[in-house]
């Protein structure tokens, strides 16, 4: 799985935006990517929608119901 995640990373970031002028400049774009990642992006195994908008749509359920888990 991490090997998936690398590879997902270097072919999306590295080999597609850089090269970067500087350390920084790198930093922030691996930071912007990150972030996207774990928040933006369609989740196939959330139903093509994003980590983040499932996680709200969770809480606000539970928020609803606080018998169901």
């Amino acid at each position: 799985m991490a090997e998936a995640l690398n590879g997902t990373f270097k072919a999306e970031l590295i080999e597609h935006q850089g090269p970067w002028r500087d350390f920084g400049q790198a930093e922030r774009a691996v930071l912007r990517w990150v972030a996207w990642y774990n928040g933006e992006r369609l989740h196939s195994a959330l139903g093509y929608v994003p980590p983040d908008e499932y996680e709200h749509a969770y809480w606000e359920h539970r928020a609803q119901d606080p018998q169901t888990a």
